[in-house]
């Protein structure tokens, strides 16, 4: 908390004008919220915007959901421990995001398939028994791995704007934290009940553009007001080894080294687009060409957001170690101190600082970023885990189809009891993790083994229902096992493990209690590797064992005699050459093009750029620090120089697309049979 003579902050770390700021976003935020109303008339509006999002929109508001406040939370625990070494491995995520963008890789065939939910493509792929299934393990991986969202979000925004623990009312002591979360949760859920997809995708819009535009003044603000000289020097004091600039020297750093993130660049081709967090934006675009478009472009948004926010983490660890702040940074230390919980030190190190050196106004602004992060990835995911349910276990069920406002209201509960659950859980939930290595191995429970089904149905005539159903078996036993053996490890016997009377019970069964020991300290990123990999191989040997016939893979992605007329390119010629084999097809405009070569020629850049490190290093000579230091000033400069033209560019086609989308549902003519049901040659 500040201290007095902070003009208004004597309380907490927000001054009357960075409330005022908060109020202004949020009463526009209801506005455009509530204009959406009008607009939202069936079930395919409320699960995907009626299909009539463009690439600018999509690739704005998908980036504020996925983004997050958690995610905000998890980058800056993990930069913390990292510094710039952690920008260094991530650079080969950059080629291969690209590739993974440029070729439509899984988006474009997920959205020839016009389903409305990953597990209704799996019910065209597989049956429906197994919609079912994969549904109901895709609804309990994400609602566990959402439930520590809201306490996670209540917590980030209480530490920032420096809030009591509790408050007085009517002389009674009322805690911060549960109506902190209810008041996010309650939010979200407004946003979402009253338009739907629609709602929340012109929501936001608005909210990410702003985002990016914060982001860029605040991380200009911290860094000119950190300075370099302490950046540096600070950084430099960090142990053998456990090196905060030299990438090559990181062997001791806990859970983020190098094989966090060569697991990482795995998993990215595995599981794209397989979590289903925002899994109505996979199925909102005007057509497949926008998606793979909204993919490209939301790369050039993902790597000006990846390069802005390490700046907060590094300038706050410069700020905590540089001896030119010690009187500062004491009264930070003794706050984190008073936390109790490694963990939660860490989590909440980056927000602490900030709220000790952001000047007023900029403070505000950056609190309006955690609000909407917070926010927009509340009502993404209360939205895709709630449709969920209701599309892929409760309507493959029946017999006949609900009425499109029955259909409305089942959804509208459904997401209620999500954010209900998720409040329940982050009340008493204890995190004994980091937040990714959390994340890592709860999505496994699904991710495991939905990376097979989804890759294999989607590419392959060969794989089979057999072996959906077997990997989708396999991956949630080895996930839920090391996440009861971890929760086991963790926990004292006195204290609140999830499970302590099973640790009572196995640990004195010896080779066992060893087992589970064994296990349960495998971080997560590793056993989300070992899962991944346990599923492929059995999706293979099953498939092979099982195989029967050809599946018509041409009828699911509505190719040839199966087309669909809106989803045909309009006009231009079939691609040869060079174009062709990067992947452009007639549907490209010239300034598409335009926008595809020079992602390609980033993508080489930075390629380039990281096997000349490692070639220089492995194969020279060491590379000093001082040049690796100069060489991360550079960065610095080149991520708010990117962040500033992309939150332009960005902005002025996302008006455009707004607007667009606008008048498709205007005019759009509803199809009540547009529902997420998928009728069998039998039914008809």
């Amino acid at each position: 908390m500040r201290q007095g003579g902070q003009g208004g902050r004597d309380a907490m770390n927000m001054h009357l004008i960075d409330w005022v700021i908060v109020a202004a976003v949020l009463s526009v935020l209801i506005l455009i919220v509530t204009s959406t109303r009008k607009h939202m008339h069936g079930v395919s509006g409320f699960l995907a915007a009626d299909r009539c999002g463009g690439r600018y929109l999509l690739c704005i508001s998908e980036g504020i959901a996925g983004l997050g406040a958690v995610t905000l939370l998890a980058f800056w625990q993990q930069y913390t421990k990292t510094g710039f070494t952690g920008i260094w491995w991530s650079l080969p995520n950059w080629p291969l995001l690209f590739v993974l963008a440029l070729s439509g890789w899984v988006l474009y065939r997920y959205r020839q398939t016009r389903a409305l939910t990953l597990a209704q493509f799996l019910e065209m792929r597989y049956s429906r028994n197994f919609r079912v299934y994969a549904g109901m393990l895709a609804f309990l991986s994400g609602v566990i791995n959402y439930g520590v969202f809201p306490g996670l979000n209540a917590r980030l925004f209480i530490h920032f704007c420096g809030l009591p623990e509790q408050f007085d009312v009517a002389g009674a002591q009322i805690p911060t934290f549960p109506v902190v979360m209810a008041l996010l949760l309650g939010l979200a859920l407004f946003f979402t009940f009253m338009g739907g997809q629609i709602a929340i995708m012109l929501s936001n819009f608005f909210q990410g553009v702003l985002c990016m535009i914060v982001l860029v003044v605040a991380a200009l603000v911290v860094y000119v007001k950190v300075g370099w000289p302490h950046i540096g020097e600070g950084l430099a004091t960090a142990p053998a080894n456990q090196s905060l600039v030299n990438p090559f020297k990181t062997s001791e750093i806990e859970g983020f080294n190098m094989w966090f993130f060569l697991i990482q660049y795995f998993l990215w081709f595995y599981q794209w687009k397989a979590w289903q967090g925002t899994q109505a934006y996979n199925a909102s675009a005007k057509t497949p060409h926008e998606a793979k478009m909204a993919q490209i472009l939301g790369m050039w948004r993902y790597f000006a957001q990846e390069m802005l926010v390490p700046i907060f983490a590094i300038c706050a660890l410069a700020f905590l170690v540089h001896a030119d702040f010690a009187s500062e940074a004491a009264s930070v230390k003794q706050t984190l101190a008073q936390m109790g919980s490694e963990k939660l030190q860490t989590q909440m190190t980056v927000p602490i600082v900030l709220g000790k050196i952001l000047p007023v106004g900029i403070m505000g602004a950056l609190t309006v970023v955690i609000l909407a992060a917070a926010v927009s990835t509340d009502e993404s995911y209360l939205h895709s885990w709630g449709s969920i349910f209701i599309q892929d276990v409760v309507m493959p069920l029946r017999r006949t189809p609900l009425s499109p406002e029955a259909h409305l209201w089942c959804l509208r509960l459904s997401i209620c009891g999500v954010a209900l659950f998720a409040f329940v859980f982050s009340m008493y939930f204890s995190m004994t993790d980091y937040i990714r290595m959390f994340f890592a191995v709860t999505g496994a429970i699904y991710l495991g083994g939905a990376g097979c089904c989804i890759i294999g149905g989607l590419y392959t005539r060969l794989g089979t229902t057999t072996a959906a159903w077997a990997v989708m078996i396999v991956a949630p036993i080895m996930a839920v096992v090391n996440i009861l053996c971890g929760q086991i490890v963790a926990a004292d016997p006195a204290a609140r493990g999830l499970m302590p009377w099973l640790q009572s019970a196995l640990y004195p069964l010896g080779g066992l209690g060893e087992i589970i020991r064994g296990i349960g300290r495998i971080d997560g990123q590793v056993a989300s590797f070992h899962i991944s990999a346990a599923a492929i191989a059995t999706y293979v040997l099953v498939s092979l064992l099982s195989y029967r016939g050809k599946f018509d893979l041409d009828r699911m992605l509505h190719r040839g005699r199966h087309a669909v007329a809106e989803d045909i390119a309009k006009g231009g010629a079939e691609m040869t050459g060079l174009a062709k084999w990067l992947g452009i097809t007639r549907d490209f405009t010239p300034w598409d093009k335009v926008i595809y070569y020079g992602s390609v020629g980033w993508m080489v850049l930075w390629a380039v750029v990281f096997a000349l490190g490692v070639y220089y290093h492995y194969l020279i000579t060491e590379i000093p620090d001082a040049l690796w230091s100069s060489f991360w000033r550079m960065i610095i400069w080149l991520a708010l120089i990117l962040g500033f033209v992309v939150t332009v560019w960005f902005l002025i086609g996302g008006v455009r697309d707004v607007k667009e989308m606008i008048h498709l549902l205007r005019t759009r003519v509803q199809d009540e049979t547009d529902d997420g049901r998928v009728v069998h040659e039998e039914e008809v």
